[in-house]
């Protein structure tokens, strides 16, 4: 184990000074310890690679500082830049003072997590604190991972606190968010700026997290946002928007540009392996070199959620607007599978949703919840003409209404919903 508050690095160290020696330290790998308590300028990115152990003393704080330029994340894993799979990472303790530099200085195009990982295998994240996230960056920001464990979390800011792109086997316990967008994000889509790459998010369990009002009461967003999308192979002459992707030579590719609606025609088919083109008018980046056709959320658990913040607690949906457009038309039918909901509480006293669902899914489990004024609405925004059945398993359940009140709102003609309950109470 390697202490480098011997080795020079120091709160009265300048930032630059502790950038190079906590990256010194991290390239030679094993564990990797800061030992004393205190507020360290950090003037630049670190890198972690495989096998690799962070631990923070408790008091120790990484704090940006702009003595280089600004930079965006605080700890980014080696293999993100070159997509190549690191494994055996973990961050202990590690506390991070935004400082104000919050941005967009993408290292990674669509990955702007203060502390992130693309690429990963077996990380784990424990103690984490991030008091004063600004409105560009996610204090947690994985994609493309398998095998990841994060406990004893508390985020407070204007962005997600934990924000997951595709990925399978995860856990994430223990957290305390008080955040003006998603607390949790589970966007296997995404804005082109949003994540590196998309797919499906698989395997999971969200436990023992609080949702927590902010003293302003302001916000937008979701205890948990759950992103689906699909799209299709290139065809000459095809209409495409910011945000698109299409599937051309063996590659994802997605479309960047404004945010002002506008169409193009795409004539040429893009065929670049990394980086960015322009045809025809369309900037295209090359998105993963993975095909898939489809992305979404299955298989996750949500257990013990605590919602105080008055908002729907979890939106399932397809972005279909000038930002984004999730559901290419025409494209396969991304259904989203086996989600089960467990003691969540729904622990303020307004009419809000408990569930907004604008995609096609196959099964709720809903058990043991709270769910005060909270209802299930199922919506469209036209992004296909077909959303299928969808099963709603409701058992152990509570309501807290003084009057009747519709427990499911159905929005989608032609929508089929079944819904079987047992053992359900209202409290008045």
């Amino acid at each position: 184990m390697t202490d480098i508050c011997t080795q020079g690095f120091s709160p009265n160290a300048s930032g630059t000074e502790n950038q190079a020696i906590l990256q010194r330290a991290l390239d030679e790998g094993g564990t990797v310890l800061v030992g004393q308590p205190g507020v360290y300028p950090l003037a630049g990115t670190v890198y972690i690679g495989s096998h690799t152990t962070l631990t923070f003393a408790n008091g120790a704080i990484l704090k940006k500082v702009d003595e280089k330029g600004p930079f965006c994340h605080v700890v980014l894993n080696k293999g993100a830049l070159t997509r190549r799979w690191d494994c055996g990472i973990a961050v202990e303790n590690l506390t991070i003072q935004v400082n104000g530099m919050d941005n967009r200085l993408f290292q990674v195009y669509g990955l702007h997590g203060q502390l992130a990982f693309f690429y990963v295998k077996d990380l784990r994240i424990e103690h984490f604190r991030c008091l004063d996230l600004g409105k560009l960056q996610y204090g947690i920001h994985i994609c493309t991972f398998e095998d990841v464990v994060i406990r004893d979390v508390i985020i407070k800011g204007d962005k997600d606190g934990v924000h997951f792109g595709r990925g399978k086997r995860f856990l994430l316990s223990g957290g305390i968010f008080e955040t003006y967008d998603d607390a949790v994000a589970l966007n296997a889509h995404d804005y082109d700026v949003g994540n590196p790459e998309m797919g499906w998010i698989e395997d999971g369990v969200i436990e023992n997290c609080h949702d927590t009002e902010r003293e302003n009461g302001e916000g937008v967003g979701y205890f948990c946002r759950i992103l689906a999308g699909a799209w299709k192979d290139w065809e000459k002459g095809m209409m495409v928007q910011r945000g698109d992707t299409v599937v051309s030579g063996g590659r994802l590719y997605r479309v960047k540009a404004e945010v002002d609606g506008r169409e193009y025609r795409s004539l040429t088919p893009p065929c670049h392996s990394s980086g960015e083109e322009v045809l025809d008018g369309i900037h295209w980046v090359m998105s993963q070199e993975e095909v898939v056709y489809t992305a979404g959320v299955r298989n996750v658990i949500f257990r013990n959620i605590f919602c105080r913040k008055v908002r729907t607690a979890f939106s399932v949906h397809f972005d279909c607007g000038p930002y984004s457009r999730s559901y290419y038309p025409g494209a396969e039918v991304p259904l989203q599978q086996n989600l089960t909901f467990d003691g969540v509480q729904i622990l303020h006293g307004e009419e809000t949703s408990f569930l907004d669902i604008y995609t096609p899914m196959d099964m709720l489990k809903i058990t043991g919840c709270s769910l005060g004024r909270s209802k299930i609405r199922f919506h469209t925004n036209k992004a296909m003409e077909d959303y299928g059945r969808t099963r709603i398993l409701l058992n152990g359940c509570s309501f807290r209404t003084e009057t009747a009140q519709a427990l499911v709102e159905n929005h989608i003609p032609g929508k089929q919903v079944q819904l079987v309950g047992a053992g359900n109470i209202a409290e008045s």
